[in-house]
């Protein structure tokens, strides 16, 4: 697949995965749509990023690279088997990121002595005549670079469709089907050039990682969920912070649910992946809403595919309680946070002082939607049950 011209675009958020029916729907009338499979050859060593980790496995928010390529390719449920194409000695390490992120209709090969050579194994794989084969033999494969992470569904379907049309021979695979002008001339075959999305770059110095990273951060930052009880002494503060945060994050999605009713509201969010939580607390219960919260994201695994961030937002009246005596109290909330962090679970405090003042009050909740902004979008480990004050 070839990449689009650079550009600074953001890679669509995960939606609703192209269904078969899809699929055949995008096909010419009266055609029928081929089966599909991908391989992924990930045999390299990562010489030219000067690590010792191959850089299909260097860690982007504690997540290997090729996780993020293995789900993109998952989202596209018409694509039947997904083949990736391993070195020996890093079969084990694959095979545990396949089983930790719940990977699936993925397959091993042993990888060649070069690129070629190491996509003929992942072909040679899905023609399936090897004894205990699950695989069948696909009408197109899609090879796909592993440090590919950002791909479009839309141009997967597109190279499908085009690979359809136009086919390629075995001939052409010494020299490298991958590559559009050597298809030109070393085939019979008719070839065609799909204009990849502006995000389909690949991951090969060791700047790319934090540029993925970034992109990554702020693809997952675009939802934050406001978790509000149903008493009627925080209901003011509540839908006033919520109006401030969408004014101040005027690009952010901000949506909310309340604490009742079986916590359907935020059953739907967390069924939704959203990853960005603000929970307030009444004042009277210290932090029953947050630590029913967790307890819901812990049961639900959001978090095995990126870390969640949890803000518990509590509203202090300084007059009555003094500021020093409450942070006192809260001291237990780091030791829950350093147990949450090892679920990628990253929570975090903020007490935000509630004068009687309005203005003040205003003032206080900006500098909130501030501090909350910081903590989502950075998603810095650093601040883990650190106890933050507006």
């Amino acid at each position: 697949m070839e990449p689009g011209a650079a550009g600074d675009c953001r890679p669509a958020k995960p939606g609703p995965c192209v269904s078969g029916a899809a699929l055949e729907a995008s096909a010419e009338p009266g055609s029928r749509m081929p089966t599909v499979a991908a391989v992924l050859p990930a045999g390299g060593c990562g010489e030219r990023m000067g690590v010792r980790t191959p850089k299909q496995f260097c860690p982007i928010l504690e997540r290997p690279l090729i996780s993020y390529t293995l789900q993109a390719l998952e989202r596209a449920r018409w694509v039947k088997d997904i083949v990736v194409v391993v070195t020996a000695e890093n079969q084990g390490a694959m095979e545990s990121i396949i089983r930790k992120y719940r990977h699936a209709r993925v397959s091993l090969a042993e990888a060649g002595v070069t690129r070629h050579r190491s996509i003929f194994n992942g072909l040679k794989a899905l023609v399936g005549d090897k004894p205990g084969c699950e695989l069948s033999k696909p009408e197109v494969v899609i090879i796909h670079d592993a440090v590919r992470p950002f791909m479009d569904e839309d141009v997967l379907l597109q190279v499908v469709l085009a690979a359809k049309e136009h086919g390629c021979s075995e001939y052409d695979l010494d020299f490298g089907t991958e590559c559009l002008q050597l298809a030109l001339k070393y085939c019979d075959t008719k070839a065609k050039l799909v204009e990849g999305s502006p995000d389909l770059w690949k991951v090969t110095y060791r700047r790319d990682l934090s540029a993925a990273e970034s992109i990554i951060k702020e693809r997952i930052s675009q939802e934050i969920c406001l978790v509000m009880d149903t008493k009627e002494e925080t209901a003011h503060e509540g839908h006033v912070l919520e109006e401030v945060l969408k004014k101040e994050l005027s690009n952010v999605k901000i949506m909310s649910g309340a604490m009742s009713h079986g916590n359907q509201d935020i059953q739907q969010f967390i069924f939704a992946q959203c990853y960005n939580y603000v929970c307030l607390n009444s004042r009277n219960a210290d932090f029953h809403e947050t630590q029913q919260l967790l307890k819901m994201l812990q049961d639900s695994n959001l978090s095995i595919l990126y870390p969640v961030v949890v803000v518990s937002v509590y509203f202090l009246d300084c007059q009555a309680v003094p500021l020093s005596q409450k942070l006192e109290s809260l001291m237990w909330i780091r030791e829950l946070a350093k147990e949450l962090k090892n679920r990628n679970i990253l929570l975090s405090c903020l007490l935000i002082c509630y004068p009687q003042d309005e203005q003040k009050l205003q003032e206080n909740l900006k500098q909130a939607a501030i501090i909350i902004t910081a903590l989502i979008k950075d998603r810095n480990p650093g601040l883990v049950g650190q106890l933050l004050v507006a």
